[in-house]
């Protein structure tokens, strides 16, 4: 059994940009409280969170981690993500198993792309959000200028709850105590600043404080504490560094006393639908319920195999309960139930609402799948989480013969675990591509293939997915005669073909009369028009947007058959295409770059050097601005290193499909000719 009740239980998510701190302040957080003996480090790699082989390489978390504690009478899941923004599908993914995400600020360096993301991101899911600015003991670190930058990007809302002191080596509470000395500011007004913030989402409270003009006692500023935090009329600030310890026990308190438990954060937004919108549906954190519980995250994990990981909503989940996956009529039993500890697996008896545990072995599970014990359950969805397509591509292939269904396999495990790797086999190019968020997305996911699972692959640029289309209507033509020793093979067919409009596809009419084409054969010109564009005519791409219309022919009553009729289609429909003014179409993206403002000149002058048009530029907060343009594929196949030359590295984008347009004629002729020289050599 459970030692703790679900409205002792505290869930947190530590957010923000890489080199924050994130996992030293997880790992503060566990020697504090006394969950573990020593802290360790990432530099060495000893973190309880970091125990990746390729995160202690690289230095930074490659992925969300969980560990839980106990702390005075409270029970803490804590989930560390990673910050850099290639990984950040496993940060978003993250918020909807927490009632509370704390956005980590590294002192130093301010507000940056990610502490942007991760704050927005987390009030779309309506979770109570907080600030921490760690490292308060770097050097030129101007922690009042920054508080104030805090506000005036995130807003007011954003207060102090506790204050340097000592010269940053320790912090003073602002809530609980009214008066004292601080490195900078006050800590009366910025105790009067909260008191003030918070009773103004209670009426009665606020009467009876203007009244007595009096300090109110913090039992009763407890549940307006908390409904500000909901209401996202209150963003508390505190100040720590997890390396010296500095305000980490005055966090654990904050924690432990004002933080929301399982029963008072915001419901999570499911809906009672075959898809993730429709009619709102509210679980409530009630143990005697029926189970519902969200899967946030899988690990394929060599030595347990594949681990759902879930927040339990309502009901308990007992061990060896039974559980239906979504609309799954055929139930599963959790045979074994889990917390993790970073990579260590803990077995429990119970998980709570408000509980996060892991199922191992369950090959049906999948992210994002809710966990039921009664058909119910069966339609209810999690409202879907916001991620950023995924748009660096790469091409793979084997490097050794044989070796593809044990690539597929693999490539199926990396992605089953990372909502933001996407894994697709394009039928045109026939090419395996991998796409991510960015070059060291691409990077990880290549080694722990290699080190992992022994797969080496060679890597190449994925080939751009041109289209080829028509301007004009034109007629073809072809008498296919061929004769051998025995039976013979003859087929004529006369078409005409005219273009569509764009995204329209291929339109087939059988428009024969009188027979010429005997019906049985029609299917078989068919076949041979879409072998043709599915092939190509001018660039080896395929035709699309054209309609084909067979009106005459002839046939042989003992030499024409299927065959013929195949060849005569195809190369009838090749003779119109050409006579067609074919051209060369391109995919064109819509972009979204987010950068500092000082950027903003060299971005839009690089963007019209690669044939794009900057549609509308915009102040995102603070000194982030979003450019908007559109541009071809083709021209941005490697713009993530382009990117980070321009900006040192401060600078995101996000890439849409939109049309297709017309390439340049050079650019025509270019692909054109080296078609031509690929079929003769073949």
């Amino acid at each position: 059994m459970a030692k703790y009740s679900t409205e002792n239980i505290h869930t947190v998510a530590l957010v923000g940009h890489g080199g924050a701190g994130k996992t030293t302040l997880a790992e503060a957080l566990l020697w504090k409280a006394g969950a573990i003996g020593a802290m360790g480090s990432t530099e060495r790699g000893s973190t309880v969170c970091d125990f990746d082989p390729l995160e202690k390489q690289y230095g930074h978390s490659l992925s969300s981690a969980l560990v839980n504690f106990p702390y005075q009478g409270i029970h803490v899941h804590l989930v560390d993500t990673p910050g850099m923004p290639d990984f950040a599908g496993q940060s978003i993914a993250a918020l909807a198993a927490v009632d509370l995400a704390v956005i980590v600020i590294n002192a130093q360096n301010g507000i940056e792309l990610n502490t942007t993301r991760m704050m927005r991101a987390a009030a779309r899911r309506k979770l109570d959000r907080m600030i921490l600015i760690n490292k308060i003991d770097a050097e030129n670190a101007d922690l009042e200028g920054l508080l104030a930058r805090i506000q005036d990007v995130f807003g007011k809302e954003c207060l102090p709850i506790n204050l340097p002191a000592h010269g940053r080596k320790d912090v003073v509470d602002c809530f609980f105590n009214p008066d004292g000395d601080a490195d900078f500011s006050s800590v009366k007004a910025a105790h009067a600043a909260l008191v003030d913030q918070v009773v103004e989402v209670d009426e009665d409270l606020m009467a009876l404080y203007l009244e007595q003009g009096e300090e109110l006692e913090p039992e009763q500023l407890h549940a307006p504490f908390e409904k500000a935090l909901r209401d996202g009329h209150l963003i508390p600030v505190c100040f720590a560094s997890a390396r010296t310890g500095a305000g980490v026990a005055e966090f654990l308190e904050i924690l432990a006393r004002l933080a929301p438990n399982a029963t008072e954060g915001n419901p999570p937004q499911f809906v009672r639908s075959p898809t993730s919108e429709g009619e709102e549906f509210h679980s409530e954190p009630d143990p005697s319920k029926h189970v519902l519980a969200h899967v946030f995250k899988i690990v394929v994990d060599p030595y347990v195999g594949k681990v759902a990981v879930f927040r339990v909503h309502q009901g308990t989940v007992r061990k060896d309960t039974q559980l239906y996956i979504g609309e799954g009529k055929k139930p599963f039993k959790a045979g074994h139930l889990f917390q993790l500890q970073g990579k260590e697996y803990v077995e429990v008896e119970e998980l709570l609402p408000g509980d996060i545990g892991a199922i191992a072995k369950v090959e049906e599970i999948e992210f994002n799948s809710v966990l039921h014990d009664s058909h119910d359950e069966d339609h209810i969805r999690l409202r879907s989480l916001e991620f950023p397509t995924p748009m660096h591509s790469i091409a793979v292939e084997p490097k050794k013969k044989g070796d593809e269904q044990r690539l597929f396999e693999v490539l199926h495990k990396l992605e089953v675990e990372d909502p933001c790797l996407w894994i697709e086999r394009h039928p045109t190019t026939h090419e395996t591509v991998i796409r991510g968020l960015g070059d060291l997305h691409m990077r990880t996911k290549l080694e722990k293939m290699q080190q992992q699972y022994k797969v080496d692959v060679t890597v190449k640029p994925p080939k751009i997915p041109y289209r080829e289309t028509i301007t004009k209507k034109a007629e073809g033509h072809c008498r296919h005669k061929k004769q051998t020793g025995g039976a013979g093979q003859f087929g004529e067919v006369y078409l005409r073909v005219e273009p569509l409009a764009r995204g329209a596809g291929f339109e087939f009419v059988d428009q024969v009369k009188g027979g010429v084409i005997p019906t049985v054969f029609i299917p078989a010109v068919e076949k041979g028009v879409r072998q043709a564009l599915d092939h190509g005519v001018v660039a080896g791409y395929p035709v699309e947007d054209i309609r084909v219309s067979v009106y005459d022919g002839k046939s042989h009553a003992v030499d024409s058959k299927e065959i013929a009729f195949v060849t005569a289609g195809r190369k009838a429909v090749i003779d119109a295409i050409l006579k067609a003014s074919p051209i060369l179409l391109e995919p064109m993206v819509t972009i979204e770059i987010t950068a500092p403002d000082r950027f903003v000149g060299d971005l839009t002058s690089d963007l019209s050097g690669k044939r794009g048009q900057v549609t509308g530029t915009e102040s995102t907060g603070g000194d982030l601005m979003a450019i908007q343009g559109m541009v071809p594929l083709s021209e941005i196949s490697d713009y993530q290193s382009r990117l980070r030359s321009v900006t040192g590295g401060q600078g995101a984008y996000t890439l849409e499909f939109s049309h297709y347009a017309a390439v340049p004629p050079h650019t025509q002729q270019q692909l054109a000719s080296q078609f031509k020289l690929e079929r003769e050599e073949d």
